[in-house]
């Protein structure tokens, strides 16, 4: 099996033989001290790899968990959009790994968003989807498996200390 090296913003990535779509990983993890409270969202996009290629930190000010939850994706998405020319997201195979299994799963569309805050945080999402990313998908995996995109939401959430 041969691969081809292409580049991306200094970056080299590998387009496997037998198929076109490079893949990224995105790690998402939002948080509030207090529910509301002081929230933080952290995110990490890794290539196909696992090489880091960005990491994201943010302090949100006083929100709910699940709209840093939502606020993290968000951030993450955009930071692919500055990766990853327009032209070449279209082939762009993005799985983002979080460990809330409620946002898993309404970004999947298995469950509904019932709390009226988070639906412009949904949409937020799902224009993304629909404009720059039609190849993602959306996992839950164990906290312990997202300890880096933990480890920058705690980092945001203590910038409001």
């Amino acid at each position: 099996m041969s691969d081809t090296l292409f580049q991306v913003f200094g970056r080299h990535f590998h387009r496997h033989c037998c198929t076109d779509h490079m893949k990224l990983t995105l790690f998402t993890d939002g948080g509030a001290r207090g529910n509301p409270g002081l929230a933080g969202a952290g995110a990490l996009v890794v290539d196909e790899r696992g090489n880091p290629l960005k990491e994201i930190s943010e302090f949100l000010g006083t929100r709910t968990n699940n709209w840093a939850e939502y606020q993290a994706v968000i951030l993450g998405l955009e930071a692919i959009k500055k990766i990853v020319p327009g032209a070449s997201r279209k082939d762009l195979v993005v799985e983002i790994k979080m460990d809330s299994e409620l946002i898993a799963r309404q970004l999947s569309g298995v469950y509904q968003i019932k709390e009226p805050s988070l639906f412009p945080q949904f949409i937020a999402v799902h224009n993304m989807i629909v404009k720059d990313f039609p190849r993602i998908t959306f996992t839950h995996i164990p906290r312990e498996r997202n300890k880096e995109a933990d480890r920058l939401a705690n980092q945001a959430m203590d910038k409001g200390r």
